[in-house]
């Protein structure tokens, strides 16, 4: 189960850590959101607030984020250069980067265009 500490808390986004990053979401079936972030962000609460969203429109998509400043692994196998960062997840399985503006209708069609195209390399 993906970690929580005080910031999940307020976000309510599970926490995912070097240590379960990959094995959690190879254990996750239909759409998995990742969103790369870190707490003094204000795109990234802005990001939070979409997902707040997201959850209820989307009852069926697991979204998680990863603290880029506890997990720098994570953030330099993903080659995250840019605050928040979303990356797609279906059925276990990288797809994309996910590329959208920060709000539930936009992520929604993003998230279903990528999935019509062929999944990419993993990072």
């Amino acid at each position: 189960m993906p970690e929580t500490h005080p910031d999940a808390v307020r976000n309510a986004l599970p926490q995912l850590t070097q240590f379960d990053f990959h094995s959690h979401l190879a254990d996750t079936r239909g759409v998995a959101l990742v969103a790369f972030s870190r707490a003094g962000c204000g795109s990234c609460r802005h990001l939070h607030r979409v997902f707040d969203e997201l959850r209820r429109s989307c009852p069926e998509w697991h979204l998680y984020e990863v603290d880029v400043e506890r997990e720098p692994g994570l953030v330099n196998e993903f080659e995250v250069f840019h605050l928040p960062g979303v990356f797609l997840f279906h059925d276990g399985e990288f797809h994309c980067p996910l590329v959208a503006e920060a709000n539930t209708a936009a992520i929604v069609g993003a998230v279903t265009a990528a999935l019509q195209q062929p999944a990419e390399e993993a990072p």
